[in-house]
């Protein structure tokens, strides 16, 4: 989608009016001022900085911090917590309470980054958790929902395991063990590959499946 939004501003000039128009027109809510930049097919980052001020104090546009802007208020945090950092998607405890694997609520936006990290944007607290590289970038288990990216079920619940020792989920009934023994090979852990067989055999006996 971004190279041939490019291809077309690089085709045709844009004049003054239109380079707030192609932001808004954009189906994303967030944008980094890299992702702008390319929009409108500019390399002049001074220009594009300049531009993007007059924006933010004509309240034409939202910014959110150094380098992140938004259309207006209503702006997606899961696309935000995305454009922070990237590589990133949202998982752990957000994804399982969404799926009802963990009963607890979160305020907190859990994300898996290559930093360890905590963000607040207005009052929203954005966790960064790191995970090595190979993890990070290995797209199994990994869902595009709109413009954010999003862990399975299945990935969250080995993703929480993968970075913390203890765990407790509150209902494991609904979890594809198929998908969890398929995305398992990606951590390359046999401590969690045995931990993860015990909760398979203990969720066997608790719901008689």
């Amino acid at each position: 989608m971004l190279i041939l939004a490019c291809s077309y501003i690089m085709e045709k000039k844009l004049k003054k009016g239109d380079f707030l128009d192609t932001i808004l027109r954009s189906p994303l809510t967030i944008f980094s001022t890299k992702y702008i930049a390319l929009l409108w097919g500019q390399n002049n980052d001074k220009a594009s900085r300049e531009r993007l001020r007059s924006y933010v104090k004509s309240k034409k546009l939202l910014r959110l911090r150094r380098g992140i802007y938004a259309k207006d208020k209503k702006y997606n945090e899961y696309e935000l917590a995305n454009t922070i950092c990237t590589p990133s998607y949202i998982s752990f405890e957000t994804v399982l309470a969404i799926e009802g694997v963990v009963f607890q609520y979160y305020s907190n936006i859990f994300v898996a980054s290559y930093i360890n990290r905590e963000i607040v944007i207005h009052g929203q607290k954005i966790t960064f958790i790191r995970m090595k590289n190979e993890v990070l970038k290995n797209t199994k288990g990994i869902e595009q929902v709109g413009n954010y990216a999003m862990a399975s079920k299945e990935r969250a619940f080995l993703d929480r395991m993968y970075v913390n020792k203890k765990n407790y989920f509150d209902n494991l009934y609904g979890m594809n063990w198929d998908k969890v023994f398929d995305l398992l090979p990606i951590y390359k852990n046999k401590k969690m590959e045995k931990t993860v067989k015990e909760y398979r055999e203990d969720c066997r006996k608790e719901y008689d499946i």
